[in-house]
């Protein structure tokens, strides 16, 4: 046993397993029997290699951003590399411990150090039938506008089809461009399909606030749906020879910080003292010989 303190959430269809101690990230999502994330089979992997497993909540920033020194809103503010291609990666939160207020009601409360903010993020996860819905906020604590995005990175296995209804893109993550571009080719991702091996993008004007999953091996099919106050955006990463790929609502774009410095697009939002941020989604699951509701 790992010791790890574990929510549990199941209806007749599913079965959610999150995991307060590492993030609060969803460890587990099963449904009809078949699980739809990259699960370890012990728990505690989770803390060894945080980014490649599960579903783990981003914030204060999401995606990539350039470590160092920089002044952000007026306060010096150190990130550190944490990821093989040297950047800081899917903000501060996706390893720490998280305080359990109920059974899906859970909070994180950060700051200092190279964060120069006090900010509190939330989650509260409810399982009804084949619908997870899942409602993460970001809220600034500090007396100083603060830089802000939330995000959720989940693993799904593979083979899976995906559609995602949008019309723009950030071709790359790594060291994207300062604006988007029309989808064309392996980028247009509008028609169901497995998304192109070594992508690593970013997806923006989306036509619907939705994205579909369709596991063809177990015949579950999947709507992801996201609401927002802020701008919602979708990464997508499909590692080379990796088992599954990540489909990421996020609130910003790649690189955020910098697009926030030189006034680009998509960059992360500055939350006044007190306010907050929110993403919800709505994960609904079913056969693919049941009619959609």
């Amino acid at each position: 046993m790992t010791g790890l303190r574990e929510v549990v959430l199941r209806s007749e269809e599913m079965e959610v397993v999150i995991l307060p101690d590492v993030g609060g990230r969803i460890h587990r999502i099963r449904a009809f029997g078949w699980d739809l994330l990259r699960t370890p089979d012990d728990p505690a992997v989770h803390v060894v290699e945080p980014f490649l497993w599960g579903a783990y909540v981003m914030s204060p920033w999401c995606n990539r951003a350039a470590p160092g020194t920089t002044v952000l809103a007026g306060r010096e503010v150190t990130l550190a590399a944490n990821f093989p291609d040297g950047t800081a990666i899917h903000g501060l939160i996706s390893s720490a411990g998280w305080s359990q207020r109920s059974n899906g009601d859970l909070a994180f409360v950060g700051g200092g150090g190279g964060w120069p903010w006090a900010f509190e993020v939330s989650q509260t996860a409810s399982l009804s039938g084949t619908t997870l819905t899942l409602e993460y906020r970001v809220r600034n604590l500090d007396d100083a506008p603060m830089p802000a995005g939330i995000g959720l990175h989940p693993w799904f296995r593979r083979p899976v089809d995906v559609r995602l209804p949008a019309e723009a893109v950030y071709s790359t993550n790594v060291d994207s461009p300062s604006h988007s571009a029309r989808v064309t080719g392996t980028r247009d991702l509008r028609s169901l399909a497995p998304p192109a091996e070594g992508l690593d993008d970013t997806w923006t004007q989306l036509t619907e606030p939705r994205v579909e999953l369709v596991w063809p091996e177990s015949g579950i099919q999947a709507t992801l749906e996201a609401e927002t106050d802020a701008r919602l955006l979708v990464a997508v990463a499909c590692p080379p020879a990796f088992d599954a790929i990540a489909v990421e609502p996020q609130t910003h774009g790649p690189h955020p910080f910098r697009r926030l410095a030189h006034g680009e697009p998509d960059p992360v939002a500055l939350l006044p003292p007190d306010a907050s941020m929110r993403l919800g989604l709505r994960l609904t699951v079913r056969h693919h010989d049941e009619p959609a509701s």
